[in-house]
């Protein structure tokens, strides 16, 4: 499992970080209005992977949901949109067309089977810290936060880097739920507002 666990970690990478941050910069130069916007909510969404991060680096029990959280709503974001669906397929065919739409088949398969390895774990988010850190199965989704932990924020401690995380994920929910209450009442499923 624990080899597992650093798989997932080096493709979250991949596919979660390097591939799309490519994609916006691609789509940024070539002016493509539509992928654009949907890049840009997929960043606003996956940045819950981010604070995924340093609740695991406090040992947080939470960190546990908001991963699995994560990985529902990172392909929802990539879907949910009718607007901006009609113009990506409406585009005429091109290389950032083909590796956008191949990007979001792809990490859309992946959150979903990393969602599902992720629920094994999902009883380590209903424990305290202790029992957390003493559970191999709930500390081998932990490993990989503290190597992050060590290289980039050596000498920080993980009570601050969690309290980071927490306050992240207090902002984040803050905005998630006024999306969901006002912004979706009103727009509906276009990422415009038309």
């Amino acid at each position: 499992m624990e080899q597992l666990v650093w798989m997932d970690y080096r493709l979250a990478v991949l596919f979660a970080v390097i591939v799309p941050l490519v994609l916006l910069v691609w789509a940024f130069a070539q002016k493509v209005d539509a992928i654009q916007r949907l890049l840009i909510i997929y960043w606003r969404v996956a940045s819950l992977l981010g604070i995924t991060v340093y609740l695991m680096i406090a040992a947080v029990p939470l960190s546990f949901i908001s991963a699995v959280a994560a990985r529902i709503l990172i392909p929802v974001s990539l879907w949910f949109w009718l607007d901006l669906n009609e113009e990506i397929e409406d585009m005429p065919s091109s290389p950032l067309k083909l590796l956008t739409t191949s990007w979001r088949w792809a990490i859309s398969v992946y959150m979903g089977l990393g969602a599902l390895v992720q629920l094994s774990s999902f009883n380590c988010a209903f424990t305290d810290k202790l029992a957390l850190l003493q559970n191999p199965s709930c500390r081998i989704w932990l490993d990989p936060p503290w190597g992050y932990k060590q290289m980039f924020h050596p000498n920080s401690t993980e009570g601050f880097l969690g309290f980071l995380g927490l306050a992240a994920l207090l902002f984040y929910v803050a905005c998630f739920s006024w999306f969901v209450l006002v912004r979706l009442k009103r727009q509906g499923r276009s990422a415009t507002g038309h």
